[in-house]
Formats: C-alpha cells, sequence, structure tokens
C-alpha cells in the first residue's frame, strides 16, 4: 500500500493537498500547488511516499530542514491522509516509513510544523515518539486569523 511517489501521481496528490489548503489551516500556504510542480517535487531526489489503495489516498514525505548544512542531519515532514484512512493505522505506516528511511540517510532529528489549534494532529505526532519544543505564536496568517505553530521533534 505505500509506494514511491511518481509524477505520474500528481493530479492525486494535487487534490489531495490542495483540498488541504483550500479547507484547512494545517497548511498556512493559501496558493494551491500546480500539477507540474508536485511532478517536480516527486522527482526531487527527497523520499516521497504515497498511500495507494486503488488509487493515493494520502502521502508523506522529508526535506531538508532550512537548508543549510549546519542542519544537514536535520529534515521536516509532512504527511496528508485523506479523512477515510483516519485511525486505520495508516498514518502510523507512512511514519514508520519516514522515519526508516531518514535513519537509512544518516539523519538524526526530523522535525514536525503543526498549526497548533491542530490537537489531532498534534496527538498523532507525540504517538510516534515527537516531542513538543516549543510553540510560535502568530507567525502564520490565514482565513484572516493568526495562527500559531507547534514544534515537534523527534530524535531518529
Amino acid at each position: 500500500m505505500i509506494r514511491t511517489a511518481t509524477p505520474d501521481d500528481a493530479p492525486a496528490l494535487s487534490a489531495i493537498w490542495n483540498g488541504v489548503i483550500r479547507e484547512t489551516s494545517s497548511i498556512f500556504n493559501a496558493t494551491e500547488r500546480s500539477e507540474a510542480e508536485i511532478a517536480e517535487i516527486t522527482q526531487s531526489g527527497d523520499p516521497f511516499f504515497v498511500w495507494d489503495e486503488g488509487g493515493v489516498q494520502g502521502f508523506a514525505r522529508w526535506f531538508p530542514f532550512r537548508g543549510t548544512d549546519g542542519y544537514r542531519h536535520t529534515v521536516e515532514h509532512t504527511i496528508l491522509l485523506a479523512p477515510s484512512l483516519h485511525g486505520r493505522g495508516a498514518g502510523r505506516l507512512m511514519m514508520e516509513r519516514l522515519f526508516e528511511t531518514a535513519r537509512a540517510a544518516d539523519k538524526h532529528v526530523m522535525v514536525a510544523c503543526v498549526t497548533a489549534e491542530n490537537t489531532a494532529g498534534i496527538a498523532f505526532h507525540e504517538r510516534m515518539g515527537f516531542v513538543r519544543t516549543g510553540t510560535m505564536p502568530e507567525v502564520g496568517r490565514k482565513f484572516g486569523r493568526w495562527l500559531d505553530l507547534a514544534i515537534l521533534q523527534k530524535r531518529l
């Protein structure tokens, strides 16, 4: 059910990603991602996995944190799943795949940046062994509201 994302997945990934952008505060960005942009991300070389159960229903990826060599052993991740997968263990399996590939790439810490009002997302990460290390008040703005960002991390 978990496989590596390909450029052919871009339409399904776009539907998931842009749905979250349009409908939630989980992603502060209000600009939707094009299928071409998503296809390019799948080919970036960073680990990018999809949950495919008769079609792509979610994805998880990790990528460099901050982009300078001092942070080369730290990664950030994104995980987005269709509501139909919530509570079925798909998120846990996707996160375990991220942990495995990050460890294999000699990464030391994985960071999660979660909208502070997303209590379910924070609880999920805590169940996966992440520790909340801080909150950045009012650093994002979406839907006419200031949003806090919770920072969580896990030593791999």
